[in-house]
């Protein structure tokens, strides 16, 4: 399987090449714009049904970032610590509107293979409920 890195840059360059207008930020495929088309009248439907679904019931069978699907099957307590985390570091308003300040790590920072002790070579199990 390949690293998240290069999903994302698979995915970026698949917009890129489709009818969407992608536009990069900085040169590079890290960060970017899509300006897309959604359906007319049901918008609100993906912010009131869609997101929070996504947000509360998660599938960690087949997450974006393996590793933190991998700990939150593997031990929920940390995966929940972790998320937390994030939250105070990256989803507060002030950090929003203050700019790329803080990023002194890693564009890519998520949760490394050495906390979970997983490598990129096991299956993932099932969550428990």
């Amino acid at each position: 399987m390949s690293s998240p890195n290069k999903r994302r840059e698979m995915d970026v360059m698949k917009l890129m090449m489709s009818d969407y207008n992608v536009e990069t930020i900085n040169d590079g495929l890290n960060e970017f714009n899509v300006e897309f088309h959604g359906p007319k009248g049901n918008l609100s439907n993906i912010f009131e049904v869609f997101l929070p679904q996504l947000l509360l019931y998660p599938n960690p069978s087949h997450p974006l970032n393996r590793n933190a699907g991998s700990l939150m099957m593997k031990d929920r307590k940390q995966y929940d610590q972790k998320v937390k985390e994030f939250c105070e570091r990256y989803a507060k308003k002030e950090n929003i509107t203050k700019g790329k300040a803080d990023e002194e790590t890693d564009d890519d920072e998520d949760v490394s293979d050495e906390e979970t002790g997983s490598s990129d070579d096991e299956i993932a199990g099932h969550a428990d409920p």
